[in-house]
């Protein structure tokens, strides 16, 4: 089954298909609200920091905290779907997506 990551406000950028498994993984990459703040965004909506995402796609990795242990972080290394989903962002200035 696929997903479709759409622009936000950018009806110009033709939407990215992603595996469904990537309704999963989008929690990785989003944004995530100051302490007690609340992310502003409706369901299925996700913001994605511009300046992190070309960070993960230089290097090639993401870092991911453990819901155990949150002292510590490991890097997992990036999908060729995953580099291909930060390209997309990167290239159109994708911040804010839609899962459909």
């Amino acid at each position: 089954m696929t997903v479709m990551v759409y622009a936000i406000g950018r009806p110009e950028v033709p939407p990215f298909p992603m595996s469904d498994r990537f309704r999963h993984e989008v929690t990785y990459f989003m944004e995530v609200p100051p302490e007690g703040g609340q992310a502003g965004s409706a369901a299925g909506e996700y913001r994605i920091d511009a300046e992190r995402a070309k960070t993960w796609y230089d290097d090639g990795v993401f870092s991911l905290v453990s819901p155990l242990d949150s002292q510590n972080q490991t890097e997992v290394e990036l999908t060729e779907e995953q580099e291909g989903w930060l390209e997309w962002l990167i290239a159109n200035g994708v911040s804010h997506i839609r899962l459909a």
